[in-house]
């Protein structure tokens, strides 16, 4: 969601996304023209009239999961969205009893949380297998 009206959206899909990430963006772009929805997440700059790059991952319930707010300047990685988005989907499917570390893909090795877990991470979850 952005400032920008549904023709740029479509534009950047079009032509900048689709290049980026095979088929594009697999979620819909919003427009927030007036800057109502940046104004409520503290990210609309009414100054310059436009919002900060900000990403706020919202599951079903209407929770809020996950906040990156990055300056102009600093590019933002789409694919580590879709895998963080993967990422609170499976934990969601698995009510928690499975979590997954930093790297993580669909079909790598997750995490069960619990006391037997704690100062053992190293053990379990091999860094090598994240990348």
């Amino acid at each position: 969601m952005s400032v920008d009206s549904h023709f740029v959206h479509k534009m950047w899909q079009d032509n900048e996304l689709s290049k980026m990430v095979k088929g594009g963006v697999p979620f819909p772009m919003l427009s927030d023209g007036p800057g109502n929805i940046g104004k409520i997440y503290g990210v609309y700059d009414q100054n310059a009239g436009v919002e900060m790059r900000g990403r706020f991952i919202i599951d079903p319930d209407g929770i809020v999961q996950g906040i990156e707010i990055i300056t102009p300047p600093v590019g933002r990685n789409i694919n580590e969205l879709i895998r963080q988005v993967q990422a609170f989907q499976h934990v969601r499917k698995t009510n928690g009893a499975e979590a997954t570390p930093s790297g993580w893909r669909p079909g790598k090795p997750t995490l069960k949380p619990g006391p037997d877990l704690v100062g053992k991470v190293w053990e379990v979850w091999k860094v090598e297998e994240a990348f």
